[in-house]
C-alpha cells in the first residue's frame, strides 16, 4: 500500500486482503465491499470523487454484472441507452427540467458550464492538457495519463477550453 498510495481497511487472510473492506485508491476513489484473495470478489460499490458509483457483483477483479449511476442520479443501461443519443440530443437536465428557450444553448449538463483552463479539453471527469497528456480534476489534482485513443477522442469529441472560428471563412 505505501508503493501505491492506495489505503485498505480490512482483514486479511494468509497475507492477502479477504473479507467486507474498503480499498481506497490515491484518486480517493473507494471500493467497499466483498475481497478475496486480494481482488475484488463478491458484492461491492465503487465510489468516485466526482459523486457517481458503480454497483456490481465482482468476480476475480472483474465486473459480472452491475449498475453504474453518475452524480445526477442518471443510470447507464447499455441495453436501452437512449441519453445524448441520435434519437434524444437532450442533455439529462434537460429531460429532467426542460428545455432553455429558442436562441440560448445548454453546452453541458451543467448548467452552467464550469470553465475550461486554456489550452485544455472537458473530459467529462477532469481536464486533459494535450501538451502534458494529463487529465487533471476540477482541483488540478492528478486523475491519470491519457492514452494514444483517449488522447485523439478527446481531441475530436470534447469542448474546448478556447474560442474558434469553424465553418466558412470569407476570402479577403
Amino acid at each position: 500500500m505505501e508503493y501505491t498510495g492506495s489505503q485498505y481497511i480490512g482483514e486479511y487472510v494468509d497475507g492477502r486482503m479477504e473479507g467486507v473492506a474498503e480499498y481506497i485508491l490515491p484518486t480517493k476513489t473507494k471500493y467497499v465491499g466483498e475481497m478475496k484473495d486480494g481482488m475484488f470478489h463478491g458484492q461491492g460499490t465503487l465510489y468516485f470523487s466526482s459523486g457517481s458509483r458503480h454497483d456490481a457483483i465482482w468476480e476475480k477483479g472483474l465486473v459480472v454484472k452491475g449498475t453504474y449511476t453518475f452524480s445526477d442520479g442518471l443510470q447507464f443501461d447499455a441495453q436501452h441507452w437512449h441519453y445524448c443519443d441520435s434519437c434524444d440530443r437532450r442533455f439529462y437536465t434537460e429531460i429532467c427540467h426542460g428545455l432553455k428557450p429558442a436562441g440560448i444553448s445548454q453546452l453541458t449538463d451543467m448548467d452552467p458550464p464550469r470553465k475550461i483552463p486554456q489550452g485544455c479539453y472537458d473530459c467529462g471527469d477532469g481536464f486533459y492538457n494535450p501538451a502534458t497528456r494529463i487529465v487533471k480534476d476540477d482541483r488540478n489534482r492528478f486523475l491519470r495519463n491519457a492514452d494514444d485513443d483517449e488522447h485523439e477522442w478527446i481531441i475530436r469529441t470534447c469542448r474546448k477550453g478556447w474560442d474558434e472560428i469553424v465553418g466558412h471563412r470569407p476570402k479577403l
